[in-house]
């Protein structure tokens, strides 16, 4: 199985680049081995629809994004299904996640979509340019990480902590890295 770690969010407004983040901390922090699987890790940004040849082309995903949720609390995350949205979660904070909602919902309409499951958090601030993320969703991004790694295991992976970077430094080289 071709497992996809895609990281979403636009890395110059705090904390809207959480996933792109995450992603890419996961990706330098450990090392992921399968006798069985392979996973990638890829930093998606704002692309969406542009992004539907890489998806298509796994099949599994593991989506990091930002989500808003009733009654939820900034830095709170959730882990679940695609297909099975919890009711309280909705995707009306930035363009970036309505734009990655619309483009898995198309992809399902052209039965392209692999199984994919989301690990989201709320967000504190996507409208402030700047690389700095929030305390709380710094500490979010943990949980974050860990429940991602967790499904990684529960997939066949093994994963060894291989250096010891925080999220805040992926975060202020974001800039600095080439893609």
């Amino acid at each position: 199985m071709k497992v996809l770690v895609l990281g979403i969010g636009n890395v110059m407004f705090s904390d809207a680049g959480v996933g792109v983040h995450l992603c890419r901390l996961l990706e330098q922090k450990y090392a992921f081995s399968s006798e069985l699987h392979t996973v990638s890790f890829i930093d998606g940004g704002t692309l969406a629809q542009r992004l539907i040849p890489v998806i298509a082309e796994h099949n599994y995903v593991i989506l990091l994004d930002c989500v808003d949720a009733k009654d939820g609390q900034i830095g709170d995350v959730y882990f679940f299904d695609f297909e099975k949205v919890p009711p309280m979660i909705s995707w009306q904070g930035s363009a970036h996640e309505i734009e990655m909602l619309q483009t898995l919902t198309m992809m399902d309409m052209l039965g392209d979509r692999p199984t994919t499951k989301v690990v989201g958090i709320i967000p504190e601030v996507v409208n402030d340019t700047t690389l700095q993320m929030t305390p709380a969703v710094i500490k979010g991004s943990t949980v974050m990480g860990k429940v991602v790694i967790d499904h990684l295991k529960e997939l066949g992976f093994t994963c060894e902590q291989i250096s010891h970077i925080d999220i805040q430094t992926v975060a202020n080289n974001a800039c600095k890295e080439e893609r």
